[in-house]
């Protein structure tokens, strides 16, 4: 694979990318970043669910993590949460990379096939042998990436049923 390159076509040097585990302790950073990532992607921001969901999943390892991006100077830069789940066809359990995230001044320089290859030797270390992830139809710069790095385009599309609102009338 040919290095990246800088928009004069020369080869960029890549930039370090490191992590830690978000702890209670960042869960208004973390939602701050979520707000960001969440408008750049639009995506709806709801305040109610996201916490439940980020108090959740900060509560108990055992749904998955919160990896918190750091840049040369160690100051968090992003965030990715991988999340377990369970699918037959997966045969078993499986990490979902539910949301990855570097901010503008991150971007570039190899960050995100760094962050990737963190997530991958993360999901290893939980002991399952499928990662997978969605991304947004209008996100072609991620999904480039994403088959560049070995995913899989399922040919499917990921469809949810909210069971915490009311159906429209005439549909059982």
């Amino acid at each position: 694979m040919r290095p990246a390159r800088n928009s004069k076509g020369f080869p960029m040097q890549t930039a370090p990318l490191d992590f830690r585990l978000a702890t209670r302790a960042d869960e208004e950073l973390l939602i701050s970043l979520m707000r960001a990532f969440y408008a750049e992607d639009r995506i709806e921001f709801d305040d109610v669910r996201v916490r439940r969901g980020v108090d959740a999943l900060l509560a108990d390892p055992r749904n998955g993590e919160v990896l918190l991006w750091l840049d040369e100077a160690g100051q968090v830069v992003g965030y990715a949460v991988i999340a377990m789940g369970f699918s037959l066809e997966q045969g078993g359990h499986f990490m979902l990379l539910d949301e990855l995230y570097l901010g503008p001044r991150a971007r570039g320089r190899g960050r995100g096939k760094q962050a990737l290859a963190i997530c991958e030797q993360r999901a290893r270390g939980r002991g399952v042998s499928r990662l997978r992830l969605e991304v947004n139809h209008h996100n072609e710069l991620a999904r480039r990436l994403y088959l560049a790095s070995g995913y899989i385009d399922d040919t499917r599309d990921l469809l949810t049923l909210p069971l915490d609102h009311p159906r429209p009338e005439g549909i059982l």
